[in-house]
């Protein structure tokens, strides 16, 4: 596509960013017969958010009962399995312990344990601690929750086949493209694409799937009001990788922290382990990892795996989540706000999509097009 500032492009909905969501909505959208663009500031799909997760498909076993969270995540799990297993996309239901290390962590588990049941995951089941060791020996734990259906993805070739999909199905993806600003005009909005050349868009729709863009965009869409962009913060995540043999073939999670869900032991699909992410806010993404914190990983980690050794811990990468809330605030909704929420004709805003965002991806493309009509 290549148009002057001057030229005006018409399409029925832009979507702003090229990540896991907005590929999904991308693909919703065009599969329902709406001309879609999407806009994408990098120069390639998922360089943001959703190419720096632990590719955890997550079952839905913390999140509050009645909340988006909690229901996209449950139908965004068993949506995304089946479109995986439809796709050939690379991916196993390697499974979940949640494990108290101690009599402290039993509450908190029993908690986990109760809200999986309110939120209709009926696999995950509190087992003791020789059941959970038998599964892994080298584990050390008091009790842990079994969870059978948490599993992993390639992330990578979840975003290929989903942006393939949204092509065939006529939407255009363009690439160097950011949304910079905009005007709603109550019947739609006018874009401003910028990149190496600029031009206008006009949309009957605009679904921000921006990420860490996505407040900034909301606040230069001028007719937007103001009151209804939250606030961002940034909050990072290191992740380590474990060299050698793994001892695990299931993931170990231990109880939840403020701002995350404790370092954790993830798997990638050829069975390499990874530990991460903690949890360190940040004025900024930062995607550095200073291999001096391994040995906090390490302490952290022999909580469950007192076998682990600081020196096998080498850098991987590290992640950076859009959080509604800073340090000490209580965790935030996933914010899918329409013209209902807002007020403003064409606009869907997608704010404080953070994990579970991979695994609910699908289901947040389905309560998109609902929003929209289509």
């Amino acid at each position: 596509m290549t148009c002057s500032a001057s030229d005006s492009v018409r399409v029925d909905v832009v979507v702003a960013g090229a990540g896991v969501v907005g590929l999904a909505c991308a693909r919703a959208l065009a599969q329902r017969g709406l001309q879609v663009a999407v806009f994408e500031r990098e120069h390639h799909f998922g360089q943001g958010i959703s190419s720096r997760s632990s590719e955890v498909i997550h079952a839905g076993l913390y999140y509050p009962s009645g909340s988006s969270k909690a229901a996209l995540c449950v139908e965004g799990a068993h949506t995304l399995y089946a479109y995986c297993a439809a796709q050939q996309i690379p991916h196993q239901r390697v499974g979940k312990l949640v494990v108290a290390t101690g009599p402290a962590d039993l509450p908190a588990l029993e908690r986990i344990a109760a809200q999986a049941r309110a939120n209709g995951v009926d696999s995950a089941c509190l087992i003791s601690a020789e059941a959970a060791q038998a599964m892994a020996p080298e584990l050390r734990c008091c009790a842990a929750l079994w969870s059978p259906d948490t599993g992993i993805v390639d992330s990578h070739a979840l975003m290929q086949a989903l942006a393939d999909d949204a092509e065939r199905a006529g939407a255009m993806l363009v690439y160097g493209a950011p949304v910079v600003s905009g005007n709603c005009t109550g019947r739609g909005v006018e874009l401003l694409v910028g990149g190496a050349e600029p031009y206008r868009v006009e949309a009957a729709w605009l679904v921000n799937a921006a990420g860490f863009g996505a407040q900034a965009l909301a606040s230069a869409l001028q007719g937007f009001p103001a009151e209804a962009v939250p606030p961002l913060y940034f909050a990072k995540g290191h992740y380590f990788a474990l060299s050698g043999r793994s001892p695990f073939k299931h993931l170990i999670y231990p109880v939840p922290e403020p701002g995350g869900l404790g370092t954790h032991l993830t798997l990638d699909l050829a069975g390499n382990a990874r530990f991460g992410p903690d949890v360190e806010w940040v004025d900024a993404p930062d995607y550095s990892v200073p291999a001096d914190r391994a040995a906090a990983f390490a302490a952290s980690i022999r909580r469950y795996w007192p076998g682990v050794s600081a020196a096998r811990l080498q850098p991987a990468y590290a992640g950076v989540r859009p959080k509604l809330g800073g340090p000490n605030a209580p965790a935030y909704d996933f914010r899918i706000d329409g013209p209902a929420d807002h007020g403003v004709a064409g606009v869907i805003q997608l704010f404080g999509i953070e994990s579970p965002g991979l695994t609910a991806s699908l289901a947040i493309a389905s309560r998109v097009a609902m929003k929209i009509g289509a």
